[in-house]
């Protein structure tokens, strides 16, 4: 597991992102599987299969569900900080992800809230460690490192974009158990790769050698791990932006739960004659991650100084998300006409494409200036932290769901632009006084 003398590359990269690549790949497969067939599992009537809930029910588990699997990425960093390491933690983390999700996949109501539970635990211990541990693999200074997050991003979203389609179809055509414990297949796949693949990850990755010492000042006293006035200012970078991906989240996490229930009832489910399930639509954002992706690593790299800053990423990325959503509130309006005609997909595909764009100017940016701006003994830890805006995000977008039937959808939709949009020109007002913050980091 130690980091070779002379380690070889991939892509122009160290080696080991292609093993970290190829885990959270499987890792999404598992996660987004799941997630297409979630509140459509939820909803569904019990004569079908489903457990029969109603809407504000299923988006209330859903919102629940999606913030606890980011939540306790907290106590997940600190146990790979000060106890595990982050290897270990990752391993251990995709096994019980896959215990969760083979639970699901036994019909009842005890194996799905204990499913979800021990899904939540094992992603706590897997999901912030694994995006340290690509940090890791770069030098202070690197140029590498937005591109390599990019990289990585594209294999999040390979295994998001496969996942509805098979997990999906299997769930939907078949039998929702069967789509459950292919996602739970995909998850012992990544740990099969990323347990030989484990001698190209950095060093750090290891345990702590003496987890429970305490360096001595010169008085003899347990000395106190003080932060310095520059790394108390890029913490305050990191928090501030905290706020303004949590409402990017909540926006962008629609997804799984409102517009998944758009698709379903109100979208015309063929193009070009072709039949496809309501679930499919999940695999859009993640295809257009993996053609724009490249794209955008490309690009950062390409403008050199004159590259934006991670704030101005952050006001890109707000703004498109609520555009994708003023696109799609016309859309909504015709659905909702009263003539029972569903409208054509091509609303939600402009709604994704958009809502794509402004996820590839602020996720994997945001994954890339924590480990930037973090102290490096702190770093598992502060990444914990930063996946919070993923928790706030996916419960205030629960909450946003649960109006889908109580509210007329292009209102509903209306707010949620006006809302990401007006965030975005605050955010771009505060650009320069936040990059001031950062002490010349980019």
């Amino acid at each position: 597991m130690t980091q070779r003398a002379e380690s070889p590359e991939w892509f122009g990269h160290p080696r080991g992102l292609a093993t970290l690549f190829f885990t959270e790949m499987w890792e999404r497969f598992s996660y987004y599987g799941m997630r297409a067939l979630l509140i459509l599992y939820m909803t569904a009537l019990a004569t079908n299969g489903g457990l029969g809930f109603d809407t504000p029910k299923a988006a209330g588990i859903y919102g629940w569900y999606t913030f606890l699997v980011y939540a306790v990425g907290i106590p997940g960093g600190l146990i790979a900080d000060r106890w595990l390491g982050h290897y270990r933690a990752v391993f251990l983390g995709g096994a019980i992800i896959a215990m969760g999700h083979f639970t699901l996949a036994i019909p009842g109501l005890i194996p799905f809230y204990a499913g979800l539970g021990i899904i939540i635990f094992g992603t706590g211990l897997l999901k912030p460690n694994i995006s340290t541990m690509v940090g890791l693999l770069y030098t202070a200074g690197d140029v590498r490192r937005d591109g390599g997050f990019s990289i990585y991003y594209m294999g999040i979203n390979l295994g998001a974009a496969v996942a509805p389609l098979v997990c999906g179809y299997l769930g939907q055509k078949i039998g929702w158990h069967w789509g459950f414990a292919a996602a739970g297949v995909g998850m012992v796949l990544g740990l099969v790769q990323y347990y030989f693949g484990r001698r190209y990850l950095p060093s750090h990755a290891r345990p702590p050698a003496e987890p429970a010492a305490n360096p001595l000042s010169a008085s003899g006293k347990p000395a106190v791990d003080r932060l310095t006035a520059t790394e108390w200012r890029r913490l305050g970078v990191i928090a501030s932006l905290f706020v303004f991906a949590v409402l990017f989240w909540a926006a962008y996490e629609q997804a799984g739960s409102s517009l998944n229930l758009f698709a379903d009832r109100y979208t015309r489910l063929s193009f070009f004659g072709l039949d496809f399930p309501s679930s499919w639509f999940q695999s859009l954002n993640a295809v257009f991650v993996l053609i724009f992706a490249p794209v955008f690593s490309w690009l950062w790299v390409a403008l050199g100084s004159r590259e934006p800053s991670s704030p101005a990423k952050f006001v890109y990325g707000l703004v498109l998300v609520g555009l994708g959503f003023l696109l799609l509130a016309p859309g909504a309006g015709f659905a909702q006409a009263g003539d029972g005609t569903r409208v054509s997909p091509m609303w939600l595909v402009g709604a994704y494409l958009l809502h794509t764009l402004g996820e590839l100017c602020l996720s994997p940016v945001g994954l890339s200036m924590v480990t930037k701006l973090a102290p490096i003994r702190w770093v598992g830890s502060i990444m914990a932290i930063w996946f919070l805006t993923n928790a706030f995000g996916n419960k205030l977008g629960g909450v946003i769901a649960g109006y889908f039937e109580r509210l007329p959808l292009p209102q509903l939709f209306g707010a949620v632009a006006a809302v990401t949009v007006g965030s975005g020109l605050v955010l771009w007002l505060l650009v320069k006084p936040i990059k001031k913050m950062m002490g010349g980091v980019k």
